[in-house]
Order: structure tokens, then C-alpha cells, then sequence
């Protein structure tokens, strides 16, 4: 196991343990509490706490070296697993929205909500700071490994986060105010599930574009062309491809050198296109040089 899947274990366990107290505090509070909102949190929780498992699973394959089968790597199943935590977010934003409408439409039409007790108070401001230190821990290994799954993950954190801040705001307005002020409490909840499937769809659209093979940025593109002009005996440039896999970056593109030089001298100004996007864009390149005579 190397390094890096070392560090991704170590920061994902400390979510999971941490995810499995506030999902059995959430509920247990939530329902005993009449708190639809902590109830919505807590499923939110466990969302957090399966794409723990998920990410634990994946991104270990996703590091192991290319083989016959994957020669261009398994970086892929990293990709896969930022894709499911984002659809999972999104399944429960979905479920806690619909609960919410219904417990609204329900007041609405003249049901009186319970009051919540004043414990799952407490609880959601527990949750704000444990998972804003979740997040905060998450997000800084994340960007120092360069990650997307664990970014990933440390988002979902922060979800879980302003969700329990919406928790806390509606529970609130349901205790201390007027009865009619309990609508409050499932108001939230609908809150909640909005802020998730937005943070759901921020989520996913990357490793989706990923696995469709979408092309990277046209700056990145522009900044790729301008590094291979700059390479000696490189005359022209075209058919210049680029698109993520995984951790890893792959790039074709065709260049022009003189007719008269040797194969010899074709490979090495080749080989030095290569040197010089690694300089650019770092060593973890797929880099497909395609040699034509200019015309």
C-alpha cells in the first residue's frame, strides 16, 4: 500500500467513526425529539457515512500500478467513486426534500406540528462543529495528496455542516417561538435537501465530464499548444487532444518537424516535447507524440 492511500484511509476512518456517532445521535434525537429537520440531518449523516466506505474501497484500487489489462492505469475507480458520492448526495437530498414538502403541506392543510425538544438543540450544534472539523481536516489532506475523491468527500462534510446550521436555525424557531412557528422545523429540512442537491451536482458534473472523456479547459489546451511551439525544431502543430483519467493526464498531438532530418533527430525533439509538458503540467503524463514531415 503506498503512501498516499495510507493517508486517504487514515482521514476517512476518523469521518467514519465520527459520521457513526452523529447518525445515531441525529435519529435517535430526531425522532424521540420530534425534529423532522434533525431527522432529514441525520439521514444526511448516513449518506456521509457510506461514501466513507466508498471512498476507502475505491480509491485504494484506484492507485495500483498499470497491468496488462489497465495500461493506462486504475485511476478510473477514484473518478467512480466521486461520481457515486455525488448521485448518493443527490438520492438523499431528493428523499429529505420530499419528506419536508409533505410534513409542510401537511401543516399547511391545518395539522399541528409537535415541538421539538429542546435537546436536538444541542445536537445540531454539535454536529456544526464536528463536521466543520471534518471538513477542515478532509479538505487539507485532499489538496495536499490532490485527490478528487477526497475533496470530494470533504465537501460532503461541509453539507453536512450548513445542514445541521439550517437544523439549528429552524428547531430553533420551532421551540422558542409561536406554535404556527413549527412549520419552521420542516421548512428547514426542505432547505437542507436544496443545499445538498446543489452540493450533489457540484459533485458529480467533474468525474461524469471525466468518464465521458471530456476535454480539458481550452486555456489549459491554449497553454499545452504554446508549450510544444516553444520546443526546437517543432514547425507546427495540430490534432492536439488532452482528457483527465484519473490522476493521471493523457495528450496526443501531432507535430511538424523538417523532412530532411533523421528518425533519430524526430524522436529526440519528440522526447523533448515531452520533457517540456512534464516541466509544465508535472510527471504524471500520458503523452502520445505523433511525428509528420513538413509540407
Amino acid at each position: 500500500m503506498n503512501d498516499t492511500v495510507k493517508v486517504i484511509r487514515k482521514v476517512t476512518i476518523v469521518g467514519i467513526w465520527i459520521n457513526a456517532v452523529l447518525v445515531a445521535l441525529k435519529l435517535f434525537f430526531g425522532y424521540q425529539g420530534d425534529s423532522d429537520a434533525l431527522v432529514a440531518d441525520g439521514y444526511h449523516s448516513m449518506s456521509d457515512f457510506i461514501t466513507d466506505f466508498i471512498v476507502i474501497a475505491f480509491v485504494a484500487a484506484s492507485y495500483k500500478k498499470a497491468d496488462s489489462d489497465h495500461p493506462y492505469g486504475h485511476g478510473k475507480f477514484e473518478t467512480i467513486a466521486t461520481a457515486i458520492i455525488g448521485i448518493i448526495l443527490l438520492g438523499a437530498g431528493v428523499a429529505i426534500g420530499f419528506d419536508g414538502i409533505t410534513l409542510l403541506i401537511s401543516s399547511l392543510n391545518g395539522a399541528m406540528l409537535p415541538c421539538p425538544n429542546i435537546w436536538t438543540l444541542y445536537i445540531a450544534a454539535a454536529s456544526i462543529a464536528m463536521k466543520e472539523f471534518c471538513y477542515r481536516y478532509t479538505i487539507g489532506y485532499g489538496k495536499k495528496i490532490n485527490s478528487p475523491a477526497l475533496i470530494a468527500n470533504a465537501w460532503h462534510h461541509r453539507s453536512d455542516a450548513i445542514s445541521s446550521i439550517a437544523t439549528l436555525i429552524g428547531v430553533s424557531f420551532a421551540i422558542f417561538m409561536a406554535p404556527q412557528w413549527r412549520i419552521m422545523d420542516p421548512v428547514a429540512s426542505i432547505i437542507i435537501a436544496a443545499m445538498i442537491c446543489v452540493s450533489a451536482v457540484k459533485i458529480a458534473i467533474p468525474p461524469l465530464n471525466e468518464l465521458l472523456e471530456k476535454s480539458l479547459p481550452e486555456k489549459t489546451i491554449n497553454k499545452m499548444d504554446k508549450c510544444i511551439r516553444q520546443v526546437p525544431g517543432v514547425m507546427k502543430v495540430h490534432n492536439l487532444r488532452s482528457r483527465k483519467n484519473g490522476h493521471s493526464i493523457i495528450i496526443d498531438v501531432n507535430i511538424h518537424v523538417r523532412p530532411d532530418i533523421t528518425v533519430r533527430d524526430g524522436h529526440e525533439i519528440a522526447t523533448n516535447v515531452e520533457k517540456r509538458l512534464e516541466q509544465e503540467f508535472g510527471s504524471n503524463l500520458i503523452i502520445y507524440v505523433h511525428i509528420e514531415p513538413q509540407d
